[in-house]
């Protein structure tokens, strides 16, 4: 946990903008996050290890 709130989070466009992924291409929800479409990521030049975190539904409570 202190980890976690030690780190500074970059804003997802800064993210996108390395990744080479264009600001066209995200749909940002705030500062820090954003849905990026499947077929953008499978596009991509290289693919490193890493976790997808699929979000189907969020409780209201």
């Amino acid at each position: 946990m202190e980890i976690a709130q030690q780190a500074t989070p970059l804003p997802i466009s800064t993210i996108a903008e390395r990744l080479g992924i264009s600001a066209e291409q995200i749909e940002p929800y705030g500062r820090f996050k954003a849905k990026i479409p499947l077929n953008v990521l499978e596009a991509r030049p290289y693919r490193r290890e890493g976790r997808l975190v699929l979000v189907t539904a969020v409780s209201p409570t």
